[in-house]
């Protein structure tokens, strides 16, 4: 729940983005949430607190989405709110990151277009209708969206889930507190912190790798990338255009599935298809075919919407379409034997 019960004291900073059309906070932010107890991010219709680091500095963050008709399911002409606590949100530039966490960066026009429209199939067609305020998020930042990605890695989701949740709530930081003082009513939701530094990272012990379920190719890959985080800092800089998606994937461990994920979220990336996704070829192809396919199947299926495939895909997954369940499910691992 993202409740805010407890006094607050005042925002380190605070502004507002209107956004053009139609806008819906919970489609936006839901591909940056792990999950309903992500400890770094929690949203729930009009409303969502996040933690993480700006330039260095921690922050928390309150965003707060008002309609004229007061809606919180459909999306409407909106405003969006929000109130930032911690240094973070003194450093130049936050405002205008807000804005493109918030989506505010994504531009539909070419997808929009009547031309392009009229190639895209019915289901995605009703479903950009059905969903006009869908924006991709970009976060800016490479090393908060790789932690999970990595996590993710050949594992079913309750298990990436139950260590990002370890992970991050063990191993992270308190956030700036919001309210006037500690021990009244709740104003955070339970449990939040900030995402583990590369610092915080390489100091965690073995034994909590093991604990949070992680094996050792994944616990190898995530130190690594912490001894490359000026890299990746410099990464989350760059234009999609310079191709970032290179870069990561000469990181021992990380390939072409984990460097997409990262880019949906940290660059907002509307191409990136997450090839070698257990599930995502399957569900693309019956979603266009009635078939199921494979990744090189999915790939020429999306081939017509080249530059706009990752919203192909992300509208695919709003339509409600469910692909049918048959064979055999990934099973979690026993890592008691590990």
């Amino acid at each position: 729940m993202v409740g805010m019960t407890g006094s607050l004291r005042a925002p380190a900073a605070e502004g507002e983005w209107r956004p053009q059309g139609p806008y819906s906070l919970p489609q936006t932010l839901g591909v940056v949430q792990r999950g309903t107890h992500d400890p770094t991010i929690r949203v729930a219709g009009p409303a969502a607190w996040l933690c993480f680091r700006h330039d260095g500095g921690p922050v928390t963050l309150r965003l707060d989405l008002a309609s004229a008709r007061g809606s919180t399911t459909e999306p409407v002409p909106a405003v969006l709110r929000w109130r930032a606590w911690g240094e973070g949100a003194q450093h130049a530039g936050f405002a205008d990151a807000v804005v493109r966490l918030a989506g505010g960066d994504d531009d539909w026009a070419e997808f929009d277009a009547a031309d392009f429209a009229a190639s895209l199939p019915p289901r995605v067609r009703r479903a950009r209708r059905d969903h006009p305020g869908l924006r991709l998020p970009a976060t800016g930042r490479v090393f908060d969206a790789l932690m999970p990605a990595v996590l993710e890695q050949k594992v079913t989701t309750i298990e990436a889930l139950f260590a990002w949740r370890y992970i991050a709530g063990r191993f992270g930081d308190e956030p700036p507190s919001p309210a006037v003082a500690h021990g009244g009513d709740s104003v955070l939701p339970e449990g939040m912190r900030l995402p583990p530094t590369p610092h915080q990272l390489r100091r965690i012990p073995s034994w909590d790798w093991h604990a949070a379920r992680v094996d050792s190719a994944r616990s190898r890959t995530l130190l690594r990338a912490a001894e490359s985080a000026p890299g990746l800092a410099r990464l989350a800089e760059q234009k999609l255009e310079a191709r970032p998606g290179v870069a990561l994937q000469s990181l021992p461990g990380i390939g072409p599935w984990t460097a997409a994920e990262v880019l949906q979220r940290s660059h907002g990336d509307p191409d990136s298809v997450s090839v070698g996704d257990y599930h995502l070829a399957g569900f693309v192809g019956e979603a266009l075919t009635g078939k199921r396919t494979d990744d090189a199947g999915m790939l020429d299926l999306l081939r017509p919407w080249h530059g706009h495939r990752q919203r192909v895909v992300r509208l695919l997954a709003a339509s409600g379409f469910r692909k049918q369940a048959r064979g055999p499910r990934l099973a979690p691992r026993d890592y008691r034997r590990i």
